[in-house]
């Protein structure tokens, strides 16, 4: 018996967190494809297999008005915020402010990010730079990747001598040799709720729903936390809209 799982790279942590315990109590395999959450709703939107969602609360409702979503299946694993990222040991630059990241970014030897026109975080990141008037400044300096978790490791086998990276919080402290400085200033700040939905093409539903249990409930809270979730008050809380 197996569970296909679509999910953007922010979930990685979490699933893999929970998978070998789950795997163990139910006799299920779990095939978890992490990436861009764009490119997860393509994949799913083209058919490929998938019992459970885990994207955007704003590509789950997306997909529950398309019909590729059961309705009254969303439930939200927690709030995402995005962060700049060094390498564990290199000096942390201040990012405090549009004026300190324009500063570090200038500084920095290589930038890494998710896509930029796929990844939640690679777009918002993008469009901060514009906002700054620095995207084509330091456009020979980009190195992006289908999601922050590949940035991520990108950079801690790069030769930069001191690169920076932009990615959610959530990958950049699953990732090791990674520290995150900071979140993106106030003015900046990108706040995502992750969601996961069983589709309405699933194969095994009955897994998916035990799975969901197991993502968004009390069990997986400290989990959660430790990885940048953070959880809303109606945790665990079924959405029936």
């Amino acid at each position: 018996m197996s569970l296909f799982i679509l999910s953007g790279g922010a979930a990685a942590g979490v699933v893999s967190g929970l998978q070998s315990e789950f795997e163990k109590s139910s006799g299920c395999q779990i095939h978890a494809t992490f990436n861009a959450v764009g490119v997860m709703r393509d994949r799913l939107v083209a058919g490929d297999p998938c019992d459970l969602a885990i994207l955007t609360r704003a590509l789950i409702d997306q997909l529950m008005d398309s019909g590729h979503v059961l309705r009254g299946t969303a439930q939200s694993l927690g709030i995402i915020k995005t962060g700049i990222a060094v390498r564990s040991g290199d000096r942390h630059p201040d990012v405090s402010s549009g004026k300190a990241l324009i500063a570090a970014l200038r500084q920095a030897s290589a930038i890494f990010s998710p896509d930029t026109e796929k990844s939640t975080a690679g777009i918002h990141f993008m469009n901060v730079l514009k906002s700054l008037g620095i995207a084509d400044e330091l456009k020979d300096k980009f190195h992006t990747f289908p999601n922050g978790a590949q940035a991520m490791q990108a950079m801690v086998k790069s030769s930069s001598l001191n690169p920076i990276a932009c990615t959610q919080v959530t990958e950049i402290l699953y990732s090791s040799g990674i520290d995150l400085v900071d979140v993106l200033p106030k003015e900046f700040e990108l706040v995502t709720d992750y969601t996961l939905g069983i589709c309405s093409g699933a194969h095994n539903p009955e897994s998916a729903r035990l799975f969901a249990q197991l993502l968004t409930g009390s069990a997986s809270v400290t989990l959660r936390k430790q990885g940048g979730f953070e959880i809303p008050l109606n945790e665990g809380s079924l959405d029936l809209a």
